[in-house]
């Protein structure tokens, strides 16, 4: 797990120029990047790190709203429209899931609106220390959010809980997809909290043949 910052996939994209001008000029014009890591600081919005081949420069702590992949068409989303979630921790993993990696999806706008994508992979967080006091939700099973980094048609990114992303695989999905109905997950699993397996009961020493 990084602490603060951690490694990206590399990204091709743009750079919406007025964010490297601190909004003076710019507007309008697209730089060319890659992705070159991600920081989490708690209960901000995401910074990406980017390279400007063109500069051979980095450029670092920009949001997910600075950057598109093509020029984007129609009137951009803001930034709390494409991360719905501040961040939970400093502590966090970047993660490709294999199985549904680059294929297409389709998630649900904070307006209700649906907008299609591609998946390219997700950021998960937790408190690691227990020395440490832990002061936020990272690790609550009712508030933890994982954040899904989607490649949006429209040219934007989103990051997305899995609440709000419908996978889009032709080979397993039906005609008709269900909507789901589910209720949030609330119970916090554990194994051991069956007294039969405490070792100081002597009908329960244990043994190798078991």
């Amino acid at each position: 797990m990084s602490f603060l910052v951690a490694n990206l996939p590399p990204v091709k994209c743009f750079v919406r120029r007025e964010f490297l001008y601190d909004f003076e000029k710019g507007h309008g014009e697209l730089e060319p990047c890659w992705w070159i890591s991600i920081k989490s600081q708690r209960s901000q919005a995401f910074r990406i790190e980017s390279y400007l081949n063109h500069y051979g420069a980095l450029y670092d702590k920009l949001p997910l709203h600075a950057y598109c992949w093509k020029p984007i068409e129609g009137d951009p989303y803001p930034l709390d429209f494409l991360q719905l979630w501040n961040s939970m921790s400093y502590d966090i993993t970047v993660i490709k899931k294999a199985m549904i990696a680059n294929m297409r999806c389709k998630i649900k706008m904070k307006d209700g609106s649906w907008l299609e994508g591609e998946y390219l992979f997700t950021v998960d967080s937790a408190h690691p220390d227990f020395n440490v006091i832990d002061c936020g939700h990272s690790e609550d099973v009712e508030d933890h959010k994982s954040f899904n980094f989607i490649k949006c048609d429209n040219g934007q990114f989103a990051a997305q809980p899995n609440n709000r992303v419908v996978i889009l695989e032709p080979a397993s999905n039906p005609k008709k997809m269900k909507i789901p109905d589910f209720n949030v997950a609330t119970t916090r699993w554990n194994v051991e909290m069956d007294p039969k397996w405490d070792y100081g009961m002597p009908e329960n020493k244990w043994r190798m043949n078991e």
